[in-house]
């Protein structure tokens, strides 16, 4: 994937860091501010605990965010302010660098299929074009396929999206079975030599067992044309919704099988900490953040910069 997220480049490092300063975060604000020239003592720590908890880090990633600083204050390590900014910076990063796996398209296979999910109003068909424009800006064959069936608008928005890319976008009459339009567009893919093959679903709560068994026989339709697709299966999670964010992810995660999320709308909202407890709790591979409606504001996901984003720390430095 193209290193758009570099740290100092200008590019989706800075809109990151803007766009995750648009609200008013606690957690965000300058602990400076607070702690000139104090000790680093339990009273701050329950402050900065108050902070992540607000921030929608989540309870479990909190309590061993603050578990690991404790054990730092006791060894006398955290003399100051700076200190406990770099504690809390690798915490954090120790906590999300495990999950910070981008998408990688083997060249092998062909096409590759990647199924993109979520719940209704999540922005997978946003996703949907902004992966499909990356891809291409990689000199890949880029088809797309409208599984999405039920809402009116999804194919031609899909639609729209595949004009400004230039692609093909395989879809049917509203009330088709997803099923059958996702294999067609899989057997238009291997027809054209597609390299990349991204299909569009309906969205569905991951309460709705109905509908969960529909995404289950999209996977086994794909199976009699090729039994390893689909490749990946990308969960779409809208970030503003903080942990519901979690079981969502949980139940399609144990009903799909989910290989990687993308985490939208990170713009919209001041809390942008339950990124970490979605690492800490899934463990799931997060490919890609989105902070905005530009294609520019959707960017692959790395654990240094999105904390230096989150902190308001200096650029990382790293590639």
């Amino acid at each position: 994937m193209a290193n758009d997220s570099e740290p100092g480049s200008g590019g989706f490092f800075q809109r990151l860091r803007a766009k995750l300063h648009a609200g008013t975060s606690r957690l965000t604000q300058d602990l400076r501010q607070i702690l000139p020239g104090r000790r680093i003592d339990a009273e701050i720590l329950e402050e900065l605990e108050t902070r992540l908890i607000l921030a929608d880090v989540g309870v479990s990633a909190t309590a061993r965010i603050l578990e690991d600083l404790h054990r730092k204050v006791a060894r006398k390590e955290l003399g100051d302010v700076d200190a406990l900014l770099k504690a809390l910076q690798d915490s954090l990063e120790g906590i999300l660098k495990p999950v910070e796996q981008p998408l990688s398209i083997d060249p092998l296979i062909r096409p590759y299929v990647i199924l993109v999910i979520g719940i209704n109003g999540a922005g997978k068909t946003t996703t949907i074009g902004k992966l499909a424009h990356r891809l291409m800006a990689e000199g890949l064959k880029v088809m797309l396929a409208s599984g999405d069936t039920f809402r009116a608008a999804a194919r031609e928005q899909l639609q729209t999206w595949g004009e400004r890319n230039g692609v093909t976008v395989i879809s049917q009459q509203q009330g088709a079975e997803p099923a059958a339009v996702i294999f067609d567009g899989l057997q238009a893919a291997r027809a054209r030599k597609i390299d990349v093959l991204i299909a569009d679903t309906a969205g569905r709560l991951h309460t709705q067992g109905h509908l969960m068994d529909e995404l289950k026989k999209v996977k086994r339709v794909l199976a009699r044309l090729d039994p390893t697709a689909p490749h990946e299966v990308l969960l779409v999670l809208d970030g503003t919704i903080g942990q519901n964010a979690i079981a969502q992810a949980d139940e399609f995660n144990k009903n799909i099988g989910v290989t990687g999320l993308a985490i939208t709308k990170l713009d919209g909202t001041a809390k942008g900490g339950v990124v970490v407890a979605i690492a800490e709790k899934l463990k799931i591979p997060i490919r890609f953040i989105g902070v905005g409606e530009q294609i520019e504001d959707f960017g692959v996901f790395r654990a240094a910069d999105f904390v230096a984003a989150l902190l308001r720390t200096a650029d990382t430095g790293n590639g």
